[in-house]
């Protein structure tokens, strides 16, 4: 295989996807300068992936499932570590969690019955995400360095909790709309 088959989008993904099992060894072992320095590496690769997909026309079919597997790999990985370990509440990681699930389980299910849909990312949905990241990242970055703000940590798991039962909610009724439509005969 030679450097221009390797499709290097598709490469960082992959190696994000290897940095799961890392980050969970070093949030099981303390190590939080460490745990926290993974995650940040495995954010400036979906970055730097996301780039030279987007501009240099690396983008494969194969990245478009890869990616944001990479992308929800690491972070349920990182909120259920973090809950195991008592950092964050278990509920909270059984939300965050449950919440891709019932979008796979409702992917999977419409496509089991003959009635595919596409999800489209959604403004709530982006927004869960910016605030799942920085809250990882935030109790990454607290334990790492040894600061802490009670309230803030508050303010974010709320935010958190919100804006994940809220885009839980938009896409239920999208599948629900898509699955109930009446087709034409």
């Amino acid at each position: 295989m030679s450097l221009n088959t390797v499709n290097i989008p598709n490469f960082l993904t992959l190696a994000r996807l290897c940095l799961v099992p890392v980050v969970i060894v070093m949030i099981t072992s303390h190590a939080w300068i460490s745990a926290f320095s993974v995650f940040v590496i495995a954010g400036i690769t979906d970055a730097v992936d996301g780039f030279i997909a987007r501009h240099f026309n690396q983008r494969t079919e194969l990245g478009a499932y890869l990616d944001p597997l990479a992308d929800k790999a690491l972070l349920a990985s990182i909120y259920i570590t973090l809950a195991i370990v008592s950092v964050i509440p278990v509920w909270l990681a059984i939300m965050v969690v449950a919440r891709d699930v019932m979008i796979l389980g409702a992917i999977i299910l419409s496509q089991l019955l003959n009635n595919p849909m596409t999800i489209e990312p959604l403004k709530i949905s982006k927004a869960n995400t910016f605030a799942q990241i920085a809250f990882a990242a935030m109790m990454l970055g607290t334990l790492a360095f040894s600061i802490s703000n009670p309230v803030i940590q508050d303010i974010m798991t709320i935010s958190v909790a919100i804006l994940t039962i809220g885009s839980m909610g938009a896409y239920l009724s999208l599948w629900l709309k898509h699955m109930t439509k009446q087709t034409e005969r």
